[in-house]
């Protein structure tokens, strides 16, 4: 316990001046007060910080599909694709060239790097006849693809939008597929009555 010192000092023409002191050695305001309960101390440190601050979720901005083709035909008379799109780097591809009198068909795979996909040569060793062919551009389905483009376009491809995107066939959800039609040499032009124009 404190032990209080007073004492009374007399000054000449100024009245009594009443001095307290106390003695610091041995002081201490924990004696007075209670311990507090180990709970008490925790409660509140079991809570965040920030817990009054709720996270919202990320808005997901749908990829509008783009994808273009152009085509070029080696001396060999074999095809090779070339592509832009804006579908995630190492994106995976399907490019099918197709003939459109006997639909004999060619695949390969590509992947999408910096924008733009390369495949090929298609056709046969004697090289591809004149005609019209078909290039088609399928995205494959999200189950198949890396994991940094599944987080672009969905485990499920529902974050593809666009004029290109459709439902896969399968089920596996959404896909993106392009097709152009292009010729090789000439194709002979035919009238309504089917009588060819040279």
């Amino acid at each position: 316990m404190c032990k209080l010192r007073t004492g009374y000092k007399r000054q000449t023409g100024f009245g009594l001046l009443l001095v307290v002191t106390m003695s610091a050695a041995g002081c201490s305001d924990s004696e007075d007060e209670p311990p507090r309960n180990l709970s008490e101390q925790t409660a509140t440190s079991t809570q965040p910080a920030d817990a009054s601050v709720a996270e919202e979720p990320a808005t997901i901005i749908p990829l509008e599909v783009a994808i273009s083709t152009s085509v070029a035909l080696r001396p060999d008379r074999r095809l090779m694709v070339e592509g832009e799109t804006n579908l995630p780097d190492q994106a995976q591809v399907q490019v099918i060239v197709e003939r459109e009198v006997s639909r004999v068909r060619w695949r390969a795979r590509a992947r999408v790097s910096d924008g733009g996909f390369m495949a090929g040569p298609f056709g046969s060793g004697s090289g591809l006849p004149d005609g019209g062919y078909i290039v088609h551009v399928q995205l494959s389905e999200a189950s198949v693809q890396p994991q940094t483009v599944q987080a672009v376009i969905g485990n499920r491809g529902e974050n593809l939008a666009g004029e290109l995107v459709s439902q896969s066939r399968h089920g596996l959800g959404q896909v993106a597929t392009y097709s152009r039609r292009f010729l090789v040499g000439e194709e002979p032009r035919r009238t309504r009555d089917q009588v060819e124009v040279h």
